[in-house]
């Protein structure tokens, strides 16, 4: 187990030839979802295969941030614009559900439409079925699959999907990966850590992506306001109560952050050229690691935020 190092939600693609399910699962799947439904093969293979450029956009953003960050360009104040830039990024479906039983064209046919579409695939299944789903398991071209005649199916897809939608696409992690040191991708595989800091993520933001320089997590709630919860081991206290008298922080906040009573963000700071704030320190999986959470002001307003942008979209209806 890992914290994921980048995570913000997307869309759910569902394909199905019978409108009504798909109507049941407007009603049901969790109204934070974007989703989009359809009962025709041909419409959402058309609306998939429009995404790719959009996504080789995005990641050669991402990408651009982390190549600026080598330049010299602090990290926290670009990914901030990226995002109030960006705010059609939540567009990008990150799933796909599609029937395996349909006339005119099976579900493994219509995703393999989509070799050039970066999201996850679901088949779902009757039970003459399963096999097939099996085998497209094993060939790696489904990353799951669902018996459409299971006990409590709805809530085992939401489980599945939502399990999918928290992984990040590889390409993702491997850009912000290039951040982070050896030491710090340890921490992040500790289990007990990485538990924490999902927990700590889920509850306060719907985005953050992990950098290293400095350590911690950026994170955006729901309304687009934005927090840094800053990362430090015990090890790297003394440099930080160090660099914290240097910034001529009273005697006694470079004593708390000497006994990990307190974190400085000292480097967040200087980069968003602010002055510098002190927060309560707190064991994150145990002893190897304090955190402390700092909001930053500015953010949140106009278009940012998850909410204000579903908000924006057509409401959930199948499209014939």
């Amino acid at each position: 187990m890992s914290f994921p190092l980048f995570h913000r939600p997307g869309t759910v693609v569902f394909l199905d030839d019978d409108p009504d399910y798909l109507e049941m699962l407007a009603l049901v799947l969790p109204r934070q979802w974007h989703v989009r439904l359809f009962a025709r093969p041909t419409d959402c293979i058309a609306k998939l295969r429009e995404e790719p450029p959009f996504w080789e956009a995005d990641a050669w953003n991402q990408q651009q941030l982390v190549d600026h960050w080598r330049a010299g360009r602090p990290l926290v104040p670009q990914i901030l614009d990226y995002w109030a830039r960006s705010t059609e990024r939540y567009a990008l479906s990150r799933a796909c559900v599609v029937d395996f039983s349909m006339p005119g064209m099976d579900g493994l046919q219509v995703l393999s439409e989509l070799q050039d579409w970066s999201g996850a695939r679901v088949l779902l299944t009757g039970q003459a079925d399963e096999q097939v789903a099996v085998d497209a398991f094993n060939r790696g071209l489904i990353e799951q699959f669902i018996a459409k005649q299971m006990p409590e199916m709805s809530r085992h897809l939401v489980q599945v999907v939502q399990r999918l939608m928290t992984t990040p696409h590889p390409r993702h992690a491997q850009t912000w990966r290039a951040t982070l040191r050896p030491e710090h991708h340890a921490l992040l595989r500790d289990a007990a850590v990485a538990q924490e800091l999902g927990a700590l993520a889920s509850r306060r933001w719907v985005e953050h992506v992990v950098i290293g320089e400095p350590f911690g997590v950026l994170g955006l709630d729901a309304a687009g306001f934005a927090s840094w919860l800053q990362l430090e081991t015990p090890a790297a206290l003394p440099a930080l109560a160090e660099m914290a008298e240097s910034a001529r922080l009273p005697a006694d906040a470079v004593e708390d952050i000497r006994a990990g009573r307190k974190l400085a963000n000292l480097e967040l700071a200087s980069g968003l050229q602010r002055a510098p704030e002190l927060g309560d320190a707190f064991p994150i999986g145990g002893p190897q690691l304090l955190g402390a959470l700092f909001p930053i002001d500015g953010t949140g307003g106009g278009d940012a935020g998850y909410t204000r942008w579903l908000a924006r979209q057509p409401r959930r209806q199948v499209d014939h």
